[in-house]
């Protein structure tokens, strides 16, 4: 099969095209992608379960369907993934711990259920972060997700299987969850296209979480797929209207187009820096490259960074921290096998008295180690009295960039990801912050979307004078990073998804066929010996 008629190498929008034309049936689409499941997933572990038997059943369904003219729209015998945290009927969302195992949703995730109404073929669910809580894909019930582009390095996560098996050509399209860039670090790791949209934009019915109750920051379902066309395809059939009838929740509002949107008339403001952490060098180069690619669609676009980054991250821990990890830790009851290595640090702050964990802040602050002092500092249980102002902190820092946006006149925002490249595995361990680039805009409750630009250069695999143990710890994770794929976040005011949208499907128009682009689907190097 040439790589123009294998189905597994074909976007989202053009296998919906061959079916729609009858050129290609659901069942050979669906045959495809479970036979590049089969041949690959034993190397890159990105599913946690394989439906091959229901999905053939389904797709052999779909095309009688066709055949007898009842057509559902452009998802119509589609294949696609999803998170394993998102409810399916009868089956466990663990989030990777062992006391969830038996856990039987009643019924479908709203999305889940929408997307079968709409026709699409769910191949598998796929692997996440244990509790959904770091940024890669690796947990004790169903093992680590490998990088497609290097077995070595992490998809990312907590979406990490989704974003491997997309970029492998295992499934065209896929559904996430993000509460902290979980959608759209494993898009920047593994070089293909990710959104999160508005907060509540698409109902969040059934997606599973660690931190039941917490409200102050909250996940967001939404979409994954090899380009940012895909995602407007799958944006624009699970239309916000029929969620709204299952979601009060979501807005009752149409989608709007991507190509409503002029491009052209756009003003765009772009940062390479948030203050906090700064970026590689391979981050900093595909941020200025994406905003001179809208430039040269006729946008206009300007240097602005968002006012109180900092302030806004660490009210974002403290948030997430109220309990003081007490909801988290009940999951992780039992043998310390159990326990996910990027969590054995949170398990251990957590058991920290209040007296310990300010000693450790000051003796972090004497050593240097300013940000882990105010991490130490901002985490940990509050009064309800507390936990309200940290809550209004948040919400002043949503109004805030909103205002400055505003004041400037700006439509978008063309910034970094993530600080990095991909990890290499276990490398999430004591690195949080360096994921405050995504962090702000679930804070902020803004829609935000990564596209793949580039990929790190022999020259880039390199930090320059770390200055604490944070950065040199990110100058290991660059010196390994060499040829890696980096993507760009494009951010837009509240229910601007489709400009988000818009500009990011501008951005990869324009920087088509360039040599160092990420290209998906990937092969994975073979398993070594």
């Amino acid at each position: 099969m040439s790589a123009s008629t294998d189905p597994t190498r074909l976007t989202a929008t053009a296998l919906s095209s061959l079916l729609a034309a009858r050129e290609v049936s659901a069942e050979e689409v669906t045959r495809a992608h479970l036979a590049r499941i089969e041949a690959l997933d034993p190397r890159l572990r990105a599913f946690t379960q394989v439906l091959h038997d229901e999905a053939l059943a389904a797709a052999r369904g779909l095309d009688d369907e066709r055949r007898r003219g009842e057509i559902r729209g452009p998802l119509h015998g589609l294949p696609i993934t999803v998170k394993e945290s998102l409810d399916m009927a009868g089956m466990a969302s663990t989030l990777g711990v062992a006391a969830r195992r038996g856990h039987r949703a009643a019924g479908d995730a709203g999305v889940t259920a929408l997307l079968r109404r709409a026709g699409a073929v769910i191949l598998g669910r796929t692997n996440v972060s244990q509790l959904l809580l770091y940024n890669e894909a690796r947990n004790p019930l169903f093992g680590q997700t490998a990088n497609p582009w290097s077995l070595d390095h992490s998809p990312g996560g907590s979406s990490g299987g989704e974003a491997a098996a997309i970029a492998a050509g295992m499934s065209p399209l896929g559904i996430g969850t993000d509460i902290g860039g979980s959608i759209r670090v494993p898009a920047h790791c593994c070089g293909i296209a990710g959104m999160k949209p508005t907060l509540d934009r698409w109902t969040n019915l059934g997606s599973n979480t660690a931190l039941l109750g917490q409200e102050a920051i909250r996940s967001q379902v939404g979409p994954m797929a090899r380009s940012a066309r895909d995602l407007a395809l799958v944006m624009s059939e699970l239309d916000p209207v029929a969620m709204a009838a299952l979601d009060v929740r979501v807005p009752p509002f149409p989608f709007t187009e991507p190509a409503s949107v002029e491009v052209a008339r756009l003003r765009v403001g772009f940062y390479c820096d948030d203050g906090l952490v700064p970026s590689s060098a391979a981050v900093a180069r595909a941020v200025v490259k994406a905003a001179s690619a809208l430039r040269a669609r006729g946008a206009t676009v300007v240097p602005f960074t968002p006012p109180g980054i900092p302030d806004a991250v660490y009210a974002y821990f403290a948030a997430l921290s109220a309990d003081g990890g007490a909801t988290a830790m009940s999951l992780l009851q039992g043998d310390a096998a159990d326990v996910d290595v990027s969590l054995r640090s949170l398990r251990a702050m957590a058991s920290l008295p209040p007296f310990a964990r300010r000693a450790a802040a000051r003796v972090a602050g004497i050593a240097g180690e300013r940000r882990l002092q105010r991490l130490l500092e901002v985490t940990g249980p509050k009064s309800v009295a507390e936990l309200w102002r940290v809550t209004h902190a948040l919400r002043e820092a949503r109004a805030a960039i909103a205002s400055a946006m505003r004041a400037e006149s700006l439509d978008l925002l063309v910034c970094p990801p993530y600080a990095t490249p991909a990890l290499p595995h276990a490398a999430s361990r004591d690195f949080v912050l360096t994921g405050s680039a995504a962090m702000l805009w679930n804070l902020a409750q803004f829609p935000a979307g990564v596209v793949p630009v580039t990929r790190v250069r022999a020259g880039e695999a390199r930090r320059e004078r770390p200055r604490d143990r944070l950065e040199k710890r990110a100058a290991e994770v660059d010196a390994k990073s060499e040829g890696l794929p980096v993507g760009v976040q494009v951010v837009g005011l509240p229910f601007s998804d489709h400009a988000v949208l818009a500009a990011m499907i501008a951005i990869e128009d324009e920087l088509a066929g360039e040599p160092d682009r990420p290209v998906t689907p990937v092969s994975p190097p073979p398993l070594a010996g």
